[in-house]
């Protein structure tokens, strides 16, 4: 009997002792610790970290220290009505020293500062968000991939078990001729067959090996090494169409586009609170001191503290500020639309990934009837062929159904799992 080799990488395709096995958890390990993008959404969350605070809002006090000191050099030719109170210097050395320490406090401005903080708030949660997403849609990608050799791995897997039958045809053609019972036609005629599928073969490892190649450049790896992945495609047939969309709520891009409207609120909020007064406490401490070596005032120091109350009132400045409110609120309503567009378009795309979910596992079980069918007919077929009982045509009609049913049941097989992980992927449930 022929021996079934399917979802299996085949040894001959990785040779050398430097072949690293290569799961999927190991493939979305090193591609969320490798990934570019996703390392830059780090960084984003950081500076978004960094941002959320009341200094970075103004809502803390603004405190400034000076100091200065000046030397200088004065010539000076003083003449008075009195004779005797007239002076004269030449490049007499002056000093002046000034010191101080100030503090301003905000104290009102509309409750620009508090919305200013809400949005940074804000803005940082959806950072998060957004590196969730990004986290996801690298899942989504590695694990296609990922999925995709496997599918290729196994067309080679159906075409290897084909060119076994093609070389027990071959052998049989050959026994059949050293007792004269088979001609020349049927000897080339097999042997070109099983050239034939060789070559293909041979194809398809190409196809696997630039699938790998693809994968290693997703996971940010040398282009150039190589990997074994030994998997096979098993289709999770237990989800349900309720249970995802109820979990749309949690997907990180609607939960993002919802903190894009409040932001846009804070925003609103932001602007329409520069209409308002401004109401600032100021306090500090000054320090002088001056020196001259010449006139009348010859030393001066003064110190002292300060308080006081500053207030600034918008009278007039064009209705900048009010155009300014009414664009962002016009921009919470276009927030608040988009938020509603990409949850049609999930939701939709829910629905259709369910619908080919449901009609990739019905016409995975026929499919593998059919294989299983085709195998035994395979089978037949040659035992048949050894004993002169069916052509070298039959054999041929039989391997090619063989490996069509081979080729349907993986490709099945394959756009089954893809239908579960787009629809994991709408719920925010991968791996």
């Amino acid at each position: 009997m022929i021996r079934i080799v399917l979802f299996l990488c085949l040894g001959i395709w990785v040779t050398g002792a430097s072949a690293q096995a290569l799961t999927l958890d190991d493939a979305l390990s090193v591609a969320l610790k490798n990934n570019i993008g996703i390392r830059i959404a780090h960084n984003e969350v950081a500076i978004a970290e960094i941002n959320n605070s009341y200094g970075v809002a103004g809502g803390l006090p603004l405190v400034l220290g000076t100091a200065s000191e000046n030397q200088q050099l004065t010539s000076i030719n003083q003449k008075y009505s009195n004779p005797a109170n007239n002076k004269s210097s030449n490049y007499t050395r002056s000093s002046n020293l000034s010191a101080g320490l100030s503090a301003d406090v905000l104290v009102y401005n509309g409750g620009r500062v508090v919305n200013t903080k809400n949005r940074l708030e804000e803005t940082e949660v959806q950072s998060r968000l957004l590196l969730d997403s990004r986290v996801q849609n690298l899942m989504y990608n590695v694990m296609l991939k990922y999925f995709d050799i496997v599918r290729q791995q196994s067309y080679a897997g159906t075409l290897e078990t084909s060119i076994v039958a093609s070389q027990q045809r071959l052998d049989i053609v050959k026994k059949q001729q050293a007792v004269g019972v088979a001609n020349d036609a049927d000897l080339f005629q097999s042997q070109v067959d099983l050239n034939t599928q060789i070559q293909n073969l041979q194809a398809q490892q190409l196809v696997v090996d630039q699938g790998k190649t693809d994968l290693l450049t997703l996971l940010s790896l040398k282009p150039d090494s190589v990997v074994l992945i030994r998997d096979t495609i098993v289709v999770n047939s237990n989800l349900r169409l309720d249970s995802i969309l109820a979990a749309i709520s949690q997907n990180p891009d609607v939960q993002a586009a919802y903190q894009q409207i409040s932001i846009n609120r804070y925003i609103e909020k932001e602007v329409g609170a520069q209409r308002y007064p401004s109401l600032l406490l100021n306090a500090g401490y000054n320090f002088s001191h001056s020196q001259n070596a010449a006139g009348f005032s010859l030393f001066n120091q003064s110190h002292g503290p300060y308080i006081g109350l500053g207030l600034t009132v918008p009278i007039f400045n064009g209705n900048i500020y009010k155009k300014q409110q009414q664009v962002a609120g016009i921009n919470v309503k276009t927030a608040g639309l988009e938020r509603d567009t990409l949850l049609l378009g999930i939701n939709s795309s829910a629905v259709k990934g369910w619908q080919a979910y449901q009609n990739n596992l019905q016409q995975l079980e026929t499919a593998k009837k059919n294989y299983d069918l085709s195998q035994k007919l395979l089978d037949l077929v040659l035992k048949r062929f050894q004993y002169k009982q069916a052509t070298i045509v039959e054999v041929k009609n039989a391997q090619q159904s063989f490996e069509n049913a081979g080729f349907l049941m993986i490709n099945v097989s394959y756009a089954a799992k893809v239908s579960e992980i787009q629809l994991r992927r709408l719920a925010n449930r991968l791996p």
